[in-house]
């Protein structure tokens, strides 16, 4: 058994987007300091609760997609959670004069409706029972930055810095804590066009310190963190996770 500070010994999480890149990384590091798991992602999380199994861990895998930004809202009440990891989204790529209704309503809808109804349904849940909770929000580097032809990702990651701190005001009282990582440049599928664009692959790495892109792993332990005791008087923050990017 896990103890101490960074322990989530028995406490259940659950992890949106779980079923690869920086959600599986979550998972299993949420996992790894003793908290129940339950995967949750439009397809299943099979390969995520598997590598939690191995390392002995406990978890499970449910279906949750959010094209439908109200599809959490049963899943809380009475079922015992107070870990929130708000990681699923999606990216769609096209110059502003280019882009489409279509893919400015389903970039919104799942990176920052269907967040906040997730935090809403969440947080109504552990107030009605007076219990604390932890929820760390996925932001990211263009919560800051304007980033190129991405208008409704980075819209919707500004929004997400904006719901973590006014939650965080809002559920400071009931011992709920809200906060966000913005991860930089990490090795996943979302960034996979620009890993393989020769040139802007240089030029991020150029100016990241670390040298590096980051891996999906760099962001677990921080999640593990802002969801344990250790992190109780931390709240409302988006902590850059992104080997010194914004310091540069």
């Amino acid at each position: 058994m896990m103890s101490g500070l960074f322990s989530l010994d028995g406490r259940k999480a659950l992890v949106t987007g779980a079923n690869t890149g920086i959600g599986q990384a979550i998972a299993v590091s949420l996992a790894g300091q003793g908290a129940e798991v339950v995967c949750a992602g439009r397809r299943t999380c099979d390969e995520t609760v598997a590598m939690i199994e191995a390392a002995g861990g406990t978890a499970s895998s449910l279906i949750l997609d959010f094209a439908d930004p109200l599809a959490a809202r049963d899943t809380f009440t009475g079922a015992g959670y107070s870990i929130l990891v708000n990681n699923a989204g999606i990216i769609r790529r096209a110059d502003s004069v280019d882009y489409s209704e279509e893919d400015w309503d389903a970039v919104i809808d799942t990176n920052l409706k269907a967040l906040f109804f997730t935090c809403k349904a969440f947080g109504k849940a552990l107030i009605g029972t007076g219990r604390p909770g932890a929820i760390v929000n996925i932001a990211s580097l263009l919560s800051f930055q304007g980033g190129i032809r991405v208008p409704a990702y980075t819209a919707s990651k500004h929004g997400v810095a904006g719901v973590t701190k006014i939650l965080a005001n809002e559920w400071a009282p009931h011992r709920i804590t809200v906060n966000a990582i913005a991860p930089g440049y990490i090795a996943t599928n979302n960034t996979e066009a620009l890993r393989d664009d020769p040139e802007r692959s240089k030029a991020i790495l150029e100016r990241i310190p670390a040298g590096r892109w980051g891996e999906p792993s760099d962001i677990g332990g921080t999640a593990a963190f802002l969801a344990s005791p250790a992190a109780t008087y931390v709240t409302g923050a988006v902590i850059n996770v992104d080997g010194g990017w914004l310091a540069r």
